[in-house]
């Protein structure tokens, strides 16, 4: 009896994996070949990390943020207070534990009048985790259980406002407000977007041209303009919540005409196709056509526009709301938070004001190079490697 040389068997094992390997990449799914092409994008990866992470901060806001963001939950002892960095060590030695140190606040004539911190670096304030404070509602469900906080006063890790309020808080419940505002636009324009367009190309000829035109006259409505006039007609006691509505459900209104003519150009191309004369022969009417054939043959290429429509929504509420435009205090949103940064008091003294900013440049960002990634990986003729 011989002993088989085991690397004989080296080629018939990478032939087979190899095949295996390009049987399933003709037998994938569509979406499992664009998620195969997106991995390899590393750009677009490391923004889908860095968005799912503030998704989630946002939601999970009330959890995270140690105190209420609104009026109720201020610090009137530390207005335009600085951050309070945690820390392990200092001179008298070090602790297992995080801490900051208590502070002091007076006027100072030497800086007109100015409040003035002083740090007591002999009183430690030691930060605890999973600590009962303000109830708060998490889908539905009340709880006072918040992440973190200090075993005696507060701690502000952004610093607070002029009004004592946690910049913290505020920013984390600030991104929530903006995803939401952004979430109800894109789904209004979505549902717009799918119906005109779908109705224009399946049906094409007079009924196409009325649509057309009506997109058209949507596409040059200017927004500042008209939002301009609704600030005017709105009453100045419309609550913060019927403001948030209405700026959603505008914003979809006007931002449904791009993804429409996308719609009615793709159903043009294919509603002479084989497969959709096949489902009219069946007796499908026009509605199951273009439901259950038409709008599934380019489904990834919706998505995609979904999630390229994201960063302009979120754009725009920020936009309106800091040129004083869409939502107003005591709502928390990144374009009412931006309105703190305008003044060059701010600029000068306050810095941590802006620490908002690189939150909001973050959202956006972390939208765009995403979109673009899943616009790239969708693409069927883009390169692959293979």
């Amino acid at each position: 009896m011989t002993d088989r040389d085991p690397s004989a068997d080296g080629p018939d094992i990478s032939d087979n994996a190899a095949r295996r390997a390009r049987e399933a990449y003709f037998t994938a799914s569509q979406g499992q070949l664009i998620w195969a092409r997106f991995r390899r994008n590393r750009t677009a990866m490391a923004a889908g990390i860095v968005l799912l992470a503030l998704v989630l901060m946002g939601i999970f806001a009330p959890f995270l943020s140690p105190y209420d963001p609104s009026i109720a939950g201020r610090n009137a002892e530390y207005t335009n207070g600085a951050p309070q960095i945690p820390k392990f060590c200092d001179d008298a030695g070090c602790s297992a534990r995080p801490f900051i140190y208590g502070v002091t606040r007076e006027r100072s004539l030497a800086t007109n009048f100015r409040w003035v911190t002083k740090i007591d670096t002999t009183d430690r304030r030691y930060v605890q985790f999973l600590v009962e404070g303000t109830p708060y509602k998490l889908f539905g469900i009340t709880f006072s259980t918040r992440l973190f906080g200090v075993d005696k006063g507060k701690i502000h890790l952004f610093g607070t406002d002029d009004t004592g309020k946690d910049i913290f808080s505020r920013t984390l419940h600030a991104i929530y407000t903006s995803l939401a505002v952004g979430t109800l636009g894109v789904l209004i324009s979505f549902v717009l977007a799918l119906l005109i367009g779908g109705v224009a190309g399946y049906f094409g000829g007079w009924i196409d041209g009325v649509l057309q035109m009506i997109t058209d006259a949507v596409r040059t409505v200017p927004a500042i303009p008209l939002f301009m006039a609704i600030a005017a007609f709105l009453p100045a006691e419309i609550s913060s919540e019927a403001r948030f509505f209405y700026i959603s459900i505008i914003l979809g209104l006007i931002g449904w005409p791009t993804l429409a003519r996308r719609v009615r150009t793709h159903l043009l191309v294919e509603r002479n196709q084989e497969y959709v004369l096949a489902a009219k022969l069946s007796g499908a009417g026009p509605s199951h056509v273009i439901r259950k054939h038409l709008l599934p043959s380019f489904t990834s290429y919706i998505i995609v526009d979904l999630v390229i429509s994201f960063p302009y929504m979120v754009l725009s509420e920020t936009a309106l709301s800091f040129i004083g435009l869409g939502l107003k205090d005591p709502v928390n949103s990144l374009g009412v938070m931006l309105q703190n940064t305008t003044s060059a008091d701010v600029l000068l003294n306050y810095q941590w004001y802006f620490i908002p900013v690189l939150f909001f440049i973050a959202l956006v960002m972390a939208f765009v190079f995403v979109g673009d990634g899943l616009r790239d990986a969708a693409d069927p003729y883009g390169s692959t490697k293979k």
